[in-house]
C-alpha cells in the first residue's frame, strides 16, 4: 500500500523545503510560492534557488503546480515521504489526552455502545470522520434466544451471547409463526443450545435438518426451521464498523465538491471497498497510513486514512481510524489514533 521513497535522491536542503511546503499547505490550504518558502526556511536562499529546488522536486513527483497558481502543492508521493521521513509527531496535550481518557471511563453498556463512543471520540478529537470496527468474537457462546413475530412472515431474533452481548436481526420465514409457536421454539432452542458455541450450534442444526422430519414433533420442526436462518451466517462474519463525523468532511475544501462527497458517502454506506481496507489494517502491528491513491480505490483518492489495530488479551480483534483529506495534520492525528487504540484494548480487557 505504502510507497517506499527512502531511496529518492533528496538532499538536506530539498528535504527542508519540502517539509516547510507541506507544513504550510496543511496549515493554510494554499499553494506555496518560492518567495514564501525562502522566507520561512531560514536558509537565506534566493527565490531563484528555491525555484530550482522546487522544479527538481516537481520532476521527482513530490510536488505539483496547480494550473491556477504559481505556487506548488504536495502530491501523494510528497505526503508519503513527509510522513515516513520528515514528520515530527506531537505529544498530545494534557487537556485532549484527559478528555479522551474520560470518555472511556464514562463508557457503559455493551461493546457496541463502546465502539460508537470511541468512533465519536475520534471524530471530535480530530474534527474529521472517526471509524471503529466492531470487535470480532473468537468464541461466541449462546446465552439466550428470543423470537418476536413481525408482519409479512418476518421474525425479530434477539440473540444474547457471552452473557452480555445482544444482537438483533430480522429474518424472513416461509410461513407465519404465531407468538406461541415462536415462544415454544425459543424455549426448545434455549434448552438445546444455551452455553454452547455458535459454531457447534450451527453444526447441530445442520445435522438435525438432515434427519427425517417424521421423527420430530412440531415444536422441533418449527424451532429448526427458524434456527436455520439464525445460525446460517459464518461464526466470524465480515467486519462491521461504526462511523461518526462524516459531515466534518463537508467543510474540507478539497472534498467540498458535492458529487465527490456523494460518492465518498456512498462508499461508506456500501462498505465493500472500505471494509477491505480496514481488514488489511487488522494484520498490521501498528499505525497504518493510506494516502490518497495508496488505498487502491479511486473513490478514496482524495482522502487519507490513519488506522491502528486494537487488541484484547488474546490478540487483535478490530481496527479503528480517522478519515480526512490528504491535507490532514498527521503529526496530531497519528498520536490520537494510536492512543485511542490502546485505550480501547484496555477497556475491552476490563470487561472480560
Amino acid at each position: 500500500m505504502a510507497q517506499d521513497t527512502r531511496d529518492e535522491p533528496l538532499g538536506e536542503r530539498a528535504q527542508t523545503l519540502l517539509r516547510i511546503l507541506i507544513e504550510s499547505y496543511i496549515r493554510d490550504g494554499q499553494p506555496v510560492g518560492s518567495r514564501a518558502l525562502s522566507r520561512e526556511s531560514g536558509l537565506q536562499l534566493s527565490s531563484a534557488t528555491v525555484r530550482n529546488v522546487m522544479a527538481d522536486l516537481e520532476e521527482l513527483g513530490f510536488v505539483a503546480s496547480p494550473h491556477t497558481s504559481a505556487g506548488r502543492i504536495p502530491t501523494d508521493k510528497g505526503y508519503r515521504f513527509f510522513v515516513d521521513t520528515l514528520l515530527k509527531l506531537q505529544p498530545l496535550d494534557e487537556a485532549l489526552s484527559g478528555h479522551i481518557r474520560a470518555q472511556f471511563e464514562a463508557g457503559r453498556g455493551s461493546s457496541t455502545d463502546l465502539i460508537a463512543t470511541v468512533s465519536q471520540v475520534l471524530s471530535s478529537a480530530t474534527q474529521l470522520a472517526g471509524v471503529v470496527t466492531l470487535p470480532r468474537a473468537r468464541s461466541v457462546q449462546i446465552s439466550q434466544i428470543e423470537f418476536v413475530p413481525l408482519s409479512d412472515n418476518r421474525v425479530l431474533v434477539v440473540l444474547v451471547y457471552n452473557d452480555r452481548e445482544v444482537q438483533n436481526r430480522i429474518i424472513q420465514t416461509e410461513r407465519r409463526f404465531s407468538a406461541d409457536e415462536l415462544k415454544r421454539a425459543s424455549n426448545f432452542l434455549n434448552e438445546q443450545f444455551r452455553g454452547r458455541a455458535l459454531a457447534e450450534a450451527r453444526q447441530e442444526i445442520l445435522r438435525q435438518l438432515s434427519e427425517a422430519r417424521a421423527h420430530m414433533n412440531q415444536i422441533m420442526v418449527d424451532a429448526i426451521a427458524v434456527a436455520q436462518q439464525v445460525f446460517e451466517a459464518p461464526s466470524e462474519g465480515p467486519l462491521e464498523y461504526v462511523i461518526k463525523g462524516e459531515t466534518n468532511l463537508m467543510g474540507v475544501g478539497e472534498l467540498s465538491n458535492v458529487e465527490k462527497l456523494k460518492r465518498l458517502f456512498e462508499a461508506f454506506n456500501e462498505k465493500r471497498d472500505f471494509l477491505h481496507l480496514l481488514d488489511h489494517s487488522l494484520k498490521a502491528e501498528r499505525v497504518q497510513i493510506f494516502i490518497g491513491h495508496e488505498s487502491g480505490y479511486q473513490i478514496l483518492d482524495d482522502v487519507s486514512i490513519v488506522t491502528a489495530p486494537y487488541a484484547d488479551a488474546d490478540g487483535v480483534v478490530g481496527v479503528l481510524g480517522v478519515i480526512g483529506p490528504t491535507r490532514m495534520a498527521y503529526e496530531r492525528v497519528i498520536p490520537i489514533v494510536d492512543m485511542t487504540a490502546k485505550l480501547l484494548g484496555s477497556a475491552l480487557n476490563s470487561r472480560r
